[in-house]
């Protein structure tokens, strides 16, 4: 990333330059000033990769935390151009273009490309201004059914920014991954502050406050190089809007805001701020976010959606609730959708990149455990239907988790039917603790590692097997930690199962 940063640093110049105008009479060069200052300051990101497809992202916003939420652009529409190359010199372009960013959408940019090489790594730039944007590095999709020997996927969740520095992005962009799951918990909507302070300093509403919330998480470099590293697929979970909200319910429905209101301005401003596809353009308070891709004969991704269409939840310990068969937390369309995906899917491997606690541990309604018939009917059909090797990539509970999936999580002697691996936090938690460890919980024996560090998982999947990495910091309420492995579980393809490597 240095060398890249530094050509850019050179290119920038030259960009610039090239706004110079004719010779004066005085024999100096007249310069015309750039229309607004160095408007990159997010960075750029690539995401939701298809065989011969991907999108570029960037936005335009030279101020990022105006209280105005349009980051220190004007009115006017802005013609940025973007190049796509197979090398990070850009000597030879493979696309190229012009993009109308616009104030109605806070001047992000969003490039869907297809037609390109399936399974292909390129690098790719803006233009606007007279200045250069930084680079980014992706790729697609392997066509479906195409022979893949491996892959290496980081999961991410709960980047909490108040709660430390943002290392773990760092070490996830030194990884050279082939793909990055976010998994929920992008921003939050509070107002606290605590190693660092949030902007702005209350908790947000507006469609303006939700944007420069999302800006003020994109101004950090090491969330920056996490995304020019490689491409993304999103999912949120709640504090993208308010903690533990359910569809249309708030959480706190005496609090008085228009829940509605305040869920549309989250949505939009979500979209905005991530690499993703018109064909998740809110409309009002909702947005399409669970869809699916594939990876080769050797995976299919099936993004989920937790928050948007679940039924509210249950209060604790009330067991006729959380049992109850007419509650759903993915609503039954997506559910449907899910099931007849992983049962067409031609892939080795299953996976399903989704936000809360899948496997059983009976402590929050707020996950599965709240919506058992939910985690039943599809445990049940993916079974029924021969569905051999389903993944589990969860986030939210700011721990590491390795967990057997079963049908009957009270029977000992009930099969194993998939794998779950939770991520733990990027930052919320501050720098957490080494609690848990082997067969952390006797009460949950399919449970098998926890561990409450900082960090990211990173997967490899290969035909054979599917292994977790779970990656710990030290510390993040400082700069800097290095990285280390603190367990590493593999389930074999066909045979269900965690085995400590």
């Amino acid at each position: 990333m240095r060398k890249v940063n530094r050509r850019l640093f050179l290119l920038g110049g030259a960009a610039t330059a090239a706004a110079v105008g004719t010779l004066g009479a005085s024999g100096l060069r007249a310069v015309a000033a750039p229309p607004f200052p160095y408007p990159f300051r997010l960075g750029v990101a690539s995401g939701d990769p298809t065989p011969g497809g991907v999108v570029l992202w960037t936005r335009l916003a030279p101020s990022p935390l105006n209280s105005d939420g349009l980051g220190g652009m004007g009115s006017a529409n802005v013609d940025v151009e973007w190049q796509l190359s197979t090398t990070d010199t850009f000597t030879t372009l493979v696309r190229s273009g012009v993009f109308t960013a616009t104030q109605a959408a806070a001047h992000s940019v969003h490039i869907e490309l297809d037609g390109l090489t399936p399974g292909a790594q390129y690098f790719y730039r803006f233009r606007a201004g007279g200045y250069i944007s930084p680079v980014g590095r992706t790729r697609t999709a392997p066509d479906p059914g195409a022979a893949v020997s491996s892959l290496t996927i980081l999961t991410a969740s709960c980047a909490s920014y108040p709660a430390g520095y943002y290392t773990a992005y760092r070490r996830m962009a030194e990884e050279n991954a082939g793909l990055i799951l976010h998994l929920g918990d992008y921003i939050y909507e509070s107002g606290s502050a605590d190693v660092r302070a949030h902007s702005p300093a209350s908790e947000i509403m507006s469609l303006a406050n939700y944007r420069v919330r999302h800006a003020q998480y994109k101004t950090d470099l090491d969330l920056q190089a996490a995304h020019a590293s490689a491409p993304w697929m999103v999912v949120w979970d709640d504090h993208e809007v308010e903690n533990n909200y359910a569809g249309l319910i708030q959480q706190d429905p005496a609090d008085g805001v228009n829940f509605r209101a305040r869920r549309a301005n989250a949505y939009k401003a979500y979209w905005e701020n991530m690499p993703l596809r018109a064909s998740s353009l809110p409309v009002a308070e909702n947005m399409q976010l669970y869809r699916r891709f594939s990876w080769g004969n050797l995976a299919t991704f099936h993004m989920l959606d937790t928050r948007q269409y679940r039924s509210d939840q249950c209060a604790a310990g009330n067991t006729t609730c959380v049992n109850s068969a007419t509650r759903s937390i993915t609503g039954a369309t997506q559910e449907a959708w899910l099931l007849d995906g992983m049962a067409a899917s031609p892939a080795t491997w299953e996976i399903i990149g989704q936000q809360v606690f899948f496997a059983a541990r009976n402590t929050s309604t707020d996950s599965w455990d709240g919506y058992k018939a939910s985690r039943s009917r599809i445990q049940q059909a993916w079974v029924d239907r021969g569905i051999a090797n389903p993944v589990v990539l969860t986030g939210d509970v700011h721990a590491a988790w390795a967990s057997d999936l079963k049908l009957n999580y009270s029977s000992t002697t009930s099969p194993r039917v998939g794998v779950e691996f939770v991520t733990t936090s990027i930052g919320s938690g501050g720098d957490g603790s080494e609690g848990g460890g082997v067969n952390p919980d006797s009460a949950n024996p399919h449970i098998k590692f926890h561990n409450s560090r900082r960090g990211y998982t990173r997967i490899t999947l290969t035909p054979a097997q599917v292994r977790a990495d779970f990656r710990r910091l030290a510390y993040i309420r400082t700069p800097g930690a290095p990285v280390s492995t603190v367990a590493s579980y593999v389930s074999a393809a066909g045979s269900p199962g965690l085995v400590k490597v």
